[in-house]
């Protein structure tokens, strides 16, 4: 696993609203047990028009998806599902939408 790696959600409780998450936590603490994630949800299912700074918009899988930012989680390494992709290339765009969450800037 590696920094900006999606993965389907293998939570049977919440994968049916965010079928997947986005590693987002460095590779340098690649040693440790858990990853932070940032669920993804279907732009369809975002009920209102999303904060662009908050929860931009990427593509997985030919879906349009939503990073819900303000739910970040930390989980454990054995509970990522499958790698199915990577949002390397919206690297600032997460950034920056952590950077607003964590400072408002």
């Amino acid at each position: 696993m590696a920094q900006f790696s999606v993965h389907r959600n293998a939570n049977p409780k919440s994968k049916a609203l965010f079928p997947y998450v986005v590693d987002v936590q460095t590779d340098l603490l690649r040693d440790l047990q858990t990853r932070v994630v940032v669920p993804l949800m279907k732009r369809t299912a975002f009920g209102r028009k999303p904060i662009k700074e908050l929860t931009p918009i990427v593509e997985v899988e030919g879906q349009k998806l939503a990073l819900i930012v303000p739910q970040l989680a930390g989980i454990s390494i054995k509970d990522l599902g499958p790698e199915v992709a990577t949002l390397v290339r919206s690297r600032s765009e997460i950034v920056a939408a952590l950077d607003f969450l964590l400072t408002g800037v």
